[in-house]
């Protein structure tokens, strides 16, 4: 009993053989107490739940031609640490900091959150040696968050940025852009990413480069 009080530990089993366990490993903390009051494991497995739906969806699982993962279970978790959260392997670690000092919707946030995150769980990120570039990563599981009309994880507006794989919402609103001129874009780019990667992606699928469409992007929009 004096265990289960002190980590609230749930189970959600989900389509295709996958489970979701959740664990808050810091409940007195105040980060731990707003996590519980607001949504509690119970909740967040629920969301996770739905985000891996959604991202399996997007990223075309039904189609015999996209590699797939295979995963048993995927482990939330509550922690008391620095940051917002992140995704490794097939685990996912809240921070009960984050949670603590955040301001506006805490719950719409979260959710954001849990999609972003549930998206790193399933998509590609080429290989070692020929892995895609860190921005690019995280634009893709922004713009699953995106395409969930949960946000995007920092400030930013379509047509601004840098350089296309800046990242989060600098990227997953160009990502959305491209996407909308070629539908299902995304989820092809992330097939390809199972072997590898190469900005020539970006040609093999629309017919320009991603230097041409990150200049047609930025002209359009600014």
């Amino acid at each position: 009993m004096a265990i289960f009080l002190l980590i609230i530990l749930a189970t959600f089993q989900v389509t295709q053989g996958t489970s979701i366990t959740g664990a808050n490993t810091t409940p007195e903390s105040p980060g731990g107490q707003r996590f519980n009051s607001v949504m509690g494991v119970d909740g967040a497995l629920s969301i996770l739940a739905d985000a891996m739906a959604f991202v399996q969806l997007g990223f075309e699982y039904r189609s015999p031609d996209t590699p797939k993962k295979e995963i048993d279970t995927i482990h939330f978790t509550v922690d008391d640490m620095a940051g917002v959260a992140y995704a490794i392997g097939v685990e996912i670690h809240l921070s009960a900091q984050f949670v603590a000092t955040f301001t506006g919707d805490l719950v719409f946030e979260l959710r954001g959150v849990l999609y972003h995150e549930m998206t790193h769980i399933w998509q590609w990120f080429g290989k070692d040696g020929s892995r895609a570039p860190q921005g690019l990563i995280e634009g893709i599981a922004d713009f699953m968050r995106l395409k969930a009309k949960l946000g995007v994880s920092t400030n930013g507006f379509v047509g601004s940025g840098s350089h296309w794989d800046e990242g989060y919402t600098v990227t997953a609103l160009f990502l959305n852009y491209v996407n909308d001129l070629h539908p299902s874009f995304v989820a092809e780019l992330n097939k390809k990413l199972y072997d590898g990667w190469s900005e020539n992606y970006f040609q093999d699928l629309t017919g320009k480069s991603v230097d041409q469409l990150w200049s047609d992007y930025k002209q359009k929009f600014q």
